[in-house]
């Protein structure tokens, strides 16, 4: 066996073994913050990468299949740790990828080396791509323990990127941090390198400084402020779905790499909307319909027969309670004068919205805290925080970032099912509240 392949051998190798079932969790998990960018609603995830360790802000994407930065400039990427991966080994057919990069007699470095495994990232907004080197370099992010040095994953794989591949990300964000299903995501690159559950949970903040934390390879506790308050119990679960057909060049071959959960029915206060449930479920044949997940997604869009009922029926309910619709503000349709609602503990007094699941007694119940959105100079006005996706949507419901804060939600990847807490604000916290 050549010397230079014999590394790439044993790093096969040893992902092997850890994916081999273990009696027992020999390493505690690992707690990273998310912080929102309120400019673009992104959400962000600090690591290091390289040696020596690079601090290099990632752009959270649960549907993603592996993450991806810019090795260019202004700030080439230099590490003495890196490697480039040969072409045809293993973690290239995971992806099917299968192109091969060459340089001849350009400069070797992390972007350009022979016979080297390429991938394709591509950007989750304008959905351009590009076709870069893999590489192999040293990941560190959040602690095992509360103010605790990062974890570090020696062997994380991630592709490289052009700068343009960055248009319309947050400033200061580099590249993009997969959470989605594969195992080249950060979930399943940290579960395997330390040995921990294939399980991940995220609780998103709206704060506008505290961050919210992602749990890797934990099914808790995730003990939050007040005391005794465990937020991974009392969680309700939803098996998670896949689509069988992705939608991009990387995952048209294979299914995608985003959650979908089995959406059945709506509620507005308790009252089921009038739906075609045929747009609920996944189209076998097609992969359209259903309903996934989205970090990418600012707010929840729903196809627009979908948007036309729920709106209709929150009219009526809200009406009920002595709110009176006024002008839109865009890119909403139902806005009220923020002055006639009265705030709560779980956000704004609104009809409460149910995604329905696989029963009438579970679901994931949208406060007002999630549904509506403060808009306007002095935020004088309150909207329903839900958009009209457009006849050509891929997917009937889309649940965004927005709906997603000071929920807490646990993908565990093991059983294939999310576990849910719907609003942490009924519960008297936040997810700003976790104590790093």
């Amino acid at each position: 066996m050549s010397p230079s392949i014999l590394p790439f051998f044993l790093h096969f190798v040893f992902t092997l073994c850890l994916n081999l079932p273990s009696s027992s969790q020999s390493r505690l998990p690992v707690v990273a913050p998310i912080y929102k960018d309120h400019t673009t609603s992104q959400y962000i995830l600090p690591v290091d990468l390289a040696t020596p360790p690079r601090p290099t802000n990632l752009l959270l994407d649960l549907g993603s299949l592996f993450s991806w930065i810019n090795c260019y400039a202004p700030n080439n990427y230099t590490s003495s740790t890196y490697r480039n991966i040969p072409c045809n080994f293993t973690v290239c057919g995971a992806i099917d990828s299968f192109a091969c990069g060459y340089c001849y007699d350009l400069p070797a470095g992390p972007t350009c080396s022979n016979n080297t495994c390429e991938y394709f990232p591509e950007n989750p907004y304008s959905r351009t791509v590009g076709l870069e080197n893999a590489v192999i370099d040293v990941l560190s992010l959040g602690s095992t323990v509360p103010s605790g040095p990062p974890e570090s994953i020696p062997d994380f794989i991630f592709s490289c990127a052009k700068p343009d591949l960055l248009k319309n990300f947050a400033k200061g964000v580099s590249g993009l941090a997969a959470f989605g299903y594969s195992n080249e995501s950060i979930p399943f690159q940290v579960s395997n390198g330390l040995s921990l559950p294939r399980i991940f949970a995220i609780c998103l903040s709206g704060s506008r400084s505290p961050p919210g934390p992602v749990f890797l390879g934990s099914a808790g506790p995730y003990d939050f402020p007040p005391p005794g308050t465990d937020l991974s119990k009392g969680l309700i679960y939803t098996p998670i779905l896949l689509d069988p057909y992705g939608d991009t060049v990387i995952t048209y071959v294979r299914p995608s790499a985003e959650y979908f959960i089995g959406v059945s029915a709506i509620r507005v206060n308790s009252k089921n909307v009038p739906l075609n449930r045929t747009l609920l479920k996944i189209d076998p044949k097609t992969g359209y319909g259903g309903t996934r997940l989205s970090t990418i997604a600012k707010y929840t869009t729903l196809h627009p027969s979908i948007f036309k009922a729920v709106t209709e029926a929150f009219v009526q309910e809200s009406s009920a309670m002595n709110l009176t619709i006024t002008d839109p503000v865009e890119p909403f349709t139902i806005c009220y004068p923020a002055e006639n609602i009265t705030a709560t503990r779980v956000g704004p007094a609104v009809p409460t919205i149910d995604l329905v699941l696989q029963s009438s007694n579970v679901y994931w119940r949208i406060y007002g805290a999630n549904s509506m959105v403060s808009v306007g100079r002095r935020k004088e006005y309150s909207c329903l925080g839900f958009v009209d996706g457009g006849p050509k949507a891929r997917t009937s419901i889309v649940i965004g970032g927005y709906q997603m804060e000071d929920n807490l939600l646990q993908f565990d990847i093991e059983a294939m099912r999310l576990g849910f807490s719907s609003s942490v604000l009924a519960r008297g916290t936040t997810c700003a509240d976790y104590k790093f």
